[in-house]
């Protein structure tokens, strides 16, 4: 993995208008050729850790860095070229095709006058097909179901062309063949360089497809390795606050019940 194309973020603290301290020294970092799933349960502050790694909010202590250098010191455009975002939500200004949606992500790379080239139209449309949507092409984005937006906005983010991918609870929505096609097409990426940071509310997803896992408890990272070394019942019962079974399939994969 090449270390100086990681996206790091060290001892970060933030708290919210309300006076509540919801990161208080969270470290986590990821780079290319790897995909970090981080768990957590609602309010735990993985949206806040996410956006404060992407520039998004300012932290008030600790610092996050991009290729080894302080992330304020980019400019917008050149992290977009570098680090590619899904969020949980989006709202279209306007009722752009679908097509169209995704060949915005060529813009940090293109710029807003540079013409669309039939190369451009194949390769959207290759990422819509990967992604199983690509008959929503000449839809209304506005029109499509929210799973499909989902899949759309993976689509425009990987259409950035950037070595990092963060994303923000990509499964939400999306039905179950569509999170299975998701999650191959992201480890085939992981293959090819990229590297994926992305949080969710679904441990066996984490384990089957994950290098390492996060878990975010009390505004800190409170473990961070190997699958089989962070995921376990007694870590879900402590995050969710819920007694589960552990059923092992035989390739040695984990999956969670309720008791």
């Amino acid at each position: 993995m090449d270390v100086t194309a990681r996206l790091a973020a060290h001892a970060l603290v933030f708290t919210r208008e309300q006076k509540r301290r919801v990161l208080d020294g969270a470290t986590l970092a990821f780079g290319p050729g790897e995909i970090v799933s981080l768990l957590g349960a609602n309010g735990s502050g993985k949206t806040t850790l996410l956006r404060l790694m992407l520039g998004f909010l300012r932290p008030e202590a600790g610092a996050v860095a991009l290729e080894g250098r302080d992330l304020r010191a980019w400019s917008r455009r050149d992290i977009a070229k570098r680090v590619a975002y899904v969020a949980q939500n989006h709202v279209a200004p306007f009722p752009y095709r679908v097509r169209d949606v995704v060949l915005l992500g060529r813009l940090p790379r293109a710029g807003w006058l540079t013409p669309v080239t039939g190369r451009d139209f194949e390769s959207a449309d290759a990422l819509l097909d990967q992604l199983g949507i690509l008959s929503l092409a000449e839809r209304s984005y506005t029109e499509v179901s929210g799973g499909e937006r989902q899949l759309v906005l993976i689509a425009r983010a990987l259409a950035q062309g950037a070595r990092l991918l963060v994303m923000d609870e990509p499964m939400a929505g999306l039905d179950y063949g569509a999170q299975i096609r998701l999650m191959r097409l992201l480890q085939d990426l992981k293959q090819k360089g990229l590297g994926v940071l992305l949080s969710t509310h679904h441990p066996e997803h984490a384990f089957w497809a994950s290098d390492s896992i996060a878990l975010l408890e009390q505004g800190r990272i409170a473990a961070n390795g190997a699958p089989h070394d962070v995921l376990n019942a007694e870590a879900i019962e402590r995050l969710y606050r819920v007694q589960v079974k552990t059923l092992t399939a035989p390739d040695g994969r984990h999956a969670f019940l309720p008791e």
